[in-house]
């Protein structure tokens, strides 16, 4: 059986990244008073944009609620149990899905643009987004904490009422709701197990 060490000296980066943005990592269920600058959040993105999606279509979209005034207009959108913790959040991000981002494919997959062709199905491409919207969710959480940062995702919300609000002018489609900053006093829940290696992966 492979030990943690032997498993930890398997891998390219250093032990302290590791746990930086995944074994010490946790999600926040409260935030400091700290800002979020918005300098941290171009750098959180600069970093992301280059991890994997199907053709290189990138579908997510992110609305970043700041002010106070925006603030007031998520909060009734999220169940209940969430709205004093994203209340006092720093910075909160609404990661959504464009179902019209085949409209970007010259721009992202320009040695062959007439792929945008194959996404004239809207019911098509509201899939494809949201498939590859979520895996862009999960490179962000990693992102936020590669910037030293906590993330609190969130699903317990009212997306038709979160897309009514903040995006009627567009084809967003809401995804998860992200609170972000640095931990705030008793933010975590106790660590919950994990499932092991043989009750996961199988080799043929």
């Amino acid at each position: 059986m492979t030990t943690f060490a032997e498993s930890e000296q398997q891998l390219q980066v250093p032990a302290e990244v590791q746990d930086l943005l995944f074994r010490e990592a946790r999600t926040a269920n409260s935030f400091s008073s700290e800002p979020v600058t918005d300098e941290q959040v171009r750098a959180i993105y600069d970093l992301v944009k280059w991890a994997p999606t199907s053709m290189n279509t990138q579908p997510l979209r992110a609305l970043v609620i700041r002010s106070d005034e925006a603030k007031q207009r998520l909060l009734p959108h999220l169940a209940e149990g969430n709205r004093a913790k994203t209340e006092t959040a720093p910075l909160t991000v609404i990661l959504a899905a464009d179902v019209d981002f085949h409209e970007n494919i010259p721009q992202t997959f320009p040695h062959n643009p007439g792929v945008k062709d194959n996404f004239a199905d809207e019911a098509g491409r509201v899939e494809f987004s949201k498939l590859n919207s979520l895996l862009q969710v999960g490179y962000f959480i990693i992102g936020v904490r590669a910037a030293g940062l906590a993330a609190g995702p969130m699903t317990g919300f009212d997306a038709a009422g979160v897309d009514k609000e903040f995006f009627s002018g567009n084809n967003w489609r809401s995804l998860v709701v992200v609170n972000v900053g640095k931990p705030g006093e008793n933010p975590w829940f106790d660590r919950l197990p994990r499932l092991d290696f043989d009750q996961v992966v199988e080799t043929l």
